[in-house]
């Protein structure tokens, strides 16, 4: 992980309806023609991901339960995407947040977007977990979405084992230095498109096209606010993760 630099962010538009649409942003409505988004996917890319058929084997009877195996998994995406919500939805503790009030020298600068009510912004990180069974537990750790903060990602993605890459369908832009950090490093990650309002502005169809990722990735839609949604989400991270240390191991 050291020799993995950290994303090179793009200055920040302005903030705006106009700005935020997917008209600007790539030249065309969505579902009527060829969306701009980042360059092809590596050409030699991982076999299509597949998740495990069979369920983890049950401990035998009558031995002593071994205390559960922590696992890292990096929350990450563009800056006002819902990194926080999605980690305070899952946590079984009281979530660490590091939450600094947004002021006006940050105008023109952190743009959460048009339909966002945001007023706080993650300064840090945020850290939360969750047990998904007597033999597992998540430790999750939110990164900062700003361009500043941007150095910060080598440090929390040592150790890390998948990661969750949440997206605004209306800005796919801002998620392109995430997932080119962990296609760079190396790290199983999944796609997860934050169902704003319940509802995306383009098909994950199209999302994966803007986005260049292949096949191998996972890409999914979730609510950052529902509890079992993000508990699904983080799931898939975790299929992903065990199926690419499946693959090692065999190598």
């Amino acid at each position: 992980m050291d020799s993995v630099r950290s994303p090179e962010w793009p200055v920040s538009p302005l903030s705006g309806v106009a700005a935020n649409s997917a008209t600007a942003r790539y030249g065309t409505s969505p579902g009527t023609g060829p969306i701009v988004g980042r360059a092809s996917p590596p050409s030699s890319a991982p076999p299509p991901y597949r998740s495990p058929s069979e369920p983890a084997a049950a401990p035998p009877a009558g031995k002593p339960a071994a205390p559960p195996i922590p696992v890292k998994i990096l929350i990450a995406g563009g800056f006002g995407v819902g990194k926080t919500t999605t980690v305070g939805a899952i946590s079984e503790i009281a979530p660490l947040t590091t939450e600094a009030e947004m002021t006006t020298a940050g105008i023109g600068v952190d743009d959460p977007g048009s339909r966002s009510t945001k007023t706080t912004t993650t300064v840090a990180m945020d850290f939360g977990c969750v047990t998904i069974d007597r033999s597992l537990k998540l430790y999750l750790f939110g990164t900062p979405g700003q361009a500043r903060f941007g150095f910060m990602w080598d440090d929390l993605a040592r150790g890390a084992l998948g990661a969750l890459v949440v997206v605004d369908s209306a800005r796919l832009d801002d998620c392109f230095p995430a997932v080119d950090f962990f296609e760079r490093a190396g790290l199983p990650f999944v796609v997860g498109v934050n169902a704003f309002d319940g509802r995306l502005a383009l098909e994950l169809g199209e999302i994966r096209w803007a986005l260049a990722i292949g096949d191998h990735v996972p890409l999914v839609q979730f609510d950052a606010r529902d509890r079992l949604s993000v508990r699904d989400a983080l799931l898939v991270v975790l299929d992903r993760a065990l199926d690419r240390a499946t693959r090692d191991r065999r190598a």
